[in-house]
């Protein structure tokens, strides 16, 4: 006597219409096992140290320089506006010739471009200036 199995209809020749899964989920898992294996070698491809934040208390000396560029890209002079970039080289040359050089701050508006920023430290370099630093706001407590 032979053991039937499943719904029992006397037709073997009847087609099965549920689909096998089986393979689409094998298929699924090797490919999740080589994204989880390549993903992690692209990212970290080139060592780069990226800057970190810090907040360092900085002594305000008046030797110091303190150029500002505001959202529009105007470029103050502690607080006389500067007609271009020329003259801005000019003030430099004559504070790059003063032993010790002064260091010469950037404030830079929060809204401004990048471009009147650049215009300040190619200026800095055109006139032999060594030493530039950034003046930013520190970050709220807690945040």
């Amino acid at each position: 006597m032979a053991m039937a199995v499943g719904p029992s209809s006397g037709d073997e020749d009847e087609v099965i219409s549920a689909i096998n899964t089986t393979p689409l989920v094998d298929v699924m898992l090797v490919l999740l096992i080589i994204f989880l294996i390549t993903i992690p070698v692209v990212t970290t491809s080139i060592p780069v140290q990226l800057p970190k934040e810090r907040v360092e208390v900085r002594a305000t000396r008046p030797e110091n320089i303190i150029i500002s560029v505001d959202k529009a890209g105007a470029i103050y002079w502690y607080d006389a506006k500067l007609p271009d970039a020329r003259a801005l080289v000019v003030k430099l040359k004559a504070v790059s010739q003063m032993k010790p050089q002064p260091e010469v701050q950037i404030r830079g508006d929060l809204g401004a471009r990048y471009e009147g920023v650049g215009r300040v430290m190619y200026a800095c370099q055109r006139a032999g200036i060594t030493r530039v630093a950034f003046i930013t706001e520190p970050p709220p407590l807690g945040g």
